[in-house]
């Protein structure tokens, strides 16, 4: 680029390549409009700013792996403590075997630690691992949730109308029919409906997949126990995806906060500090079959990657637990939570709209519906996406970055100040709406 130009001009030529070079335009399925789009230059802290120069309140936290907040000195100093020493080595590596000991001190269900590169990764391996385990093909998923992008996660994951249960259409061109035939869609906080749904299928199910909080749906009381209780008099591997939930609404996880233990469970964001590593974490005899020790090559489960147990992630894993084992931590993330969501829907209810901010304090969504309690995914599906995607664009053009309709994610170093701030936007926010009509 010219060195004359301005930071508004290269954010504007960035945008330029991006729109040429990378795929969509983009990383993901949402780009912000022309006049909204930006190129993020750094992260400190609560906070991030983009090549034009301009600060915003982040509360998407790269869609929540930034748990500490951006560039915290203890993950920072980890990782250049490390990076001299190399970056990857395939082999065993002293901080991978270290982070494992932790997360298996800390997660409930923690027996061993089976690593991967991604959430995708780690709920698509540890089906793989319930089929091999119980000799069984199929899977249950629950409408609504989110599980990643591999082929027996995207069904049912965002159906405009109650899917065929158990069959659901495939969210994404290109996954293939035959993917379908083996996963089983039911509605999420239906007790009795999953239960005869689990009873009726026992016999070819592998495992049941669910996100303990589905998305921004809290679990009612006695659906995951009952869940647990089937799974477990039919033999069925119970896997929570706790890629979100993992070390955010408890040290623990959904595990400790909503006292459910399952056989397996998945995390990635927040256990490596923003770095890209996930973990399926759980029983050691359903993890056995990863274990070409003790029995024969054939009847190992696949689930090896390049940059599994990367050190550098690691490393960065362990200062993040280490700050996250600190005493106050969770109260302090609780608290701040807590006060921003209800005072985004009093400004929500000062303007006349109905506004709910369902989910946990430290992850929760902006849902404009009136419709109570949300239970299920077709009880979300009621919210009005057009006024959450105008009002997301205010509160963005105002400086606060947030993904439309979906998950607004707290970091441990967002302050009153930082929720003084956003409630401010947000209801300069709301009211920018109720002008517009």
């Amino acid at each position: 680029m010219e060195p004359t130009a301005t930071p508004l001009q290269r954010q504007a030529r960035l945008l330029g390549d991006a729109g040429r070079y990378l795929a969509g335009g983009g990383t993901g399925l949402f780009v912000l409009p022309p006049e909204l789009n930006l190129v993020v230059e750094r992260g400190q802290g609560s906070r991030v700013w983009d090549v034009a120069g301009r600060e915003y309140i982040d509360y998407h936290l790269s869609s929540g792996p930034v748990l500490l907040g951006h560039a915290h000195p203890a993950i920072t100093a980890a990782v250049a403590a490390r990076l001299p020493k190399g970056t990857t080595y395939y082999f065993l590596n002293e901080p991978e075997i270290e982070l494992a000991k932790r997360l298996v001190d800390a997660i409930p269900c923690g027996q061993v630690v089976h690593y991967t590169g991604s959430g995708t990764e780690a709920t698509f391996y540890a089906l793989r691992i319930a089929r091999a385990f119980t000799k069984r093909n199929k899977v249950l998923k629950f409408e609504g949730a989110w599980h990643g992008m591999h082929d027996y996660g995207l069904w049912g994951t965002v159906p405009a109308r109650p899917s065929d249960y158990p069959h659901a259409q495939p969210d994404s061109v290109g996954v293939p029919p035959q993917a379908g035939e083996t996963v089983l869609v039911t509605p999420f906080n239906e007790t009795e409906r999953a239960v005869a749904m689990i009873e009726r299928h026992a016999h070819e199910l592998a495992a049941v997949i669910v996100e303990p909080l589905q998305r921004v749906l809290l679990p009612e009381p006695g659906f995951l126990q009952a869940v647990r209780a089937v799974t477990e008099k039919h033999g069925i591997v119970l896997i929570f995806d706790e890629i979100v939930t993992g070390f955010r609404i408890a040290w623990g996880g959904a595990q400790e906060r909503y006292g459910v233990v399952p056989d397996l469970a998945c995390y990635g964001k927040a256990i490596s500090g923003g770095f890209p590593m996930a973990a399926i974490v759980g029983d050691g005899a359903v993890m056995s079959v990863l274990d070409a020790r003790s029995r024969p090559k054939a009847e190992v489960v696949w689930a090896t990657n390049t940059l599994n147990g990367n050190p550098i992630c690691a490393a960065a894993g362990i200062a993040a637990l280490g700050v996250l084992a600190q005493p106050g931590v969770y109260d302090g993330l609780r608290r701040i939570g807590a006060k921003l969501r209800a005072g985004i829907v009093a400004a929500g209810e000062r303007h006349g709209f109905a506004v709910q901010a369902p989910g946990e304090d430290a992850v929760f969504g902006v849902r404009f519906t009136a419709r109570r309690p949300l239970r299920t995914w077709m009880d979300l599906t009621t919210a009005n996406k057009d006024l959450g995607l105008r009002w997301a664009l205010e509160l963005i053009r105002r400086g606060l970055l947030v993904n439309p309709n979906e998950k607004i994610y707290l970091s441990i170093a967002h302050t009153d100040a930082d929720v003084d701030k956003t409630l401010d936007i947000a209801d300069q926010a709301f009211a920018a709406l109720k002008r517009a009509g």
